[in-house]
């Protein structure tokens, strides 16, 4: 028997809903297949700034560090817009993804058949999209200094950010990226703006220096501009993508949007050792927190991921994704991607259809 300690980060507004959900799936096949998990909540985001005036607590980091892994819901919302920036929600998710030393974040963007027509683009340019987009997680623009709003001499108001890379940086997320693209279509295009940034420009020479450790993965590069439009253009082109963090941002949210709903898609954020977190890629969704309107899909198959990547169980992350696949066969939808024929359900209903198909 495999035993594991998850820390259970459910947030703000559609968080909570979807992670009961996650943690029945993985009940179901931690019984099937004698994995024992032993869960502990802690607060982030929103509530732990109700509860205890920060968005990550000492005491959450402290939880992180010490488990397995790490499952997080969604942050945020409308409530706490108007703080201050080092007390709003995302300060807390950015603190945690430092903390805990999380550098490369994978964001798979893969077209299912059953939801093919979902997405806004034609059947012919979506269809067997498989995208991996690597995006670097603690540097870049996010955490560079000097940052902040300054007064200048004549009084007014200058905002700061500044984008810095090091080499070490750069090569850490590289081979993350050129050692996920082996295990795939061997395909690694690396996205920058070298034209006009210095930084740009050591990424990419970094690249192709790191390239030669990898002669069997075809590197090639795009300036960032043109990637967004080639991602909506002629998205098969794509097998691996490794970015920045500001970059990666952008494309990661773009890349997710072609396969028909955000609420599809997972995450993992890895570090080079300790726990990974494993999240979905769409936000806590103010507007239906509480209404049993969400879509957990994405929670689960983050699930499927912290088993996969975080914690050696692929037999268990195969039968969650079977168990994805079989209820979109069945045709149960929630409401971000329903369509005409299909069985409309709520997060609840299709959370009891996950257990039901693994069962």
């Amino acid at each position: 028997m495999s035993d594991y300690r998850i820390t259970l980060l459910p947030g703000d507004g559609i968080g909570p809903e979807i992670m009961t959900v996650a943690v029945s799936v993985l009940k179901c096949v931690g019984e099937q297949l004698d994995v024992q998990f032993e869960y502990q909540d802690a607060l982030i985001g929103g509530a732990a700034i109700d509860a205890t005036g920060t968005p990550l607590p000492d005491e959450t980091l402290a939880a992180c560090k010490e488990s397995d892994a790490v499952l997080l819901a969604a942050i945020g919302g409308y409530k706490w817009d108007t703080l201050p920036r080092h007390q709003r929600p995302e300060t807390g998710l950015l603190g945690l993804r430092a903390g805990m030393e999380l550098f490369a974040n994978l964001r798979p963007a893969k077209i299912l058949p059953q939801l093919i027509d979902a997405s806004s683009l034609k059947r012919e340019v979506i269809e067997g999209v498989d995208i991996m987009v690597v995006r670097e997680l603690t540097g870049g623009i996010y955490f560079g200094q000097p940052k902040g709003i300054f007064a200048t001499e004549t009084g007014e108001k200058r905002g700061v950010n500044t984008m810095v890379y090091a080499e070490g940086e750069i090569d850490r997320i590289g081979r993350v990226a050129f050692e996920t693209a082996r295990k795939r279509g061997k395909r690694l295009c690396s996205v920058d703006k070298a034209n006009v940034l210095e930084v740009s420009q050591l990424w990419r020479d970094r690249m192709i220096k790191l390239a030669e450790e990898y002669p069997d993965v075809e590197l090639s590069h795009l300036y960032v501009d043109n990637a967004a439009m080639q991602l909506v253009r002629y998205p098969k082109q794509f097998d691996t993508i490794v970015t920045g963090n500001l970059f990666g941002d952008i494309l990661s949210d773009e890349a997710a949007m072609l396969t028909g709903s955000i609420g599809m898609l997972p995450s993992a954020s890895l570090g080079a050792s300790g726990p990974g977190l494993f999240e979905p890629v769409h936000g806590s969704a103010p507007d239906i927190a509480g209404q049993d309107k969400a879509n957990p899909i994405a929670q689960v198959l983050s699930a499927a991921m912290m088993l996969r990547y975080g914690l050696d169980q692929p037999e268990a992350a195969d039968r969650i994704e079977q168990a994805v696949m079989h209820v979109l066969d069945a045709g149960y939808r929630t409401g971000d991607i329903m369509s005409d024929g299909m069985k409309a359900v709520g997060c609840r209903a299709m959370g009891e259809a996950l257990v039901a198909a693994m069962q």
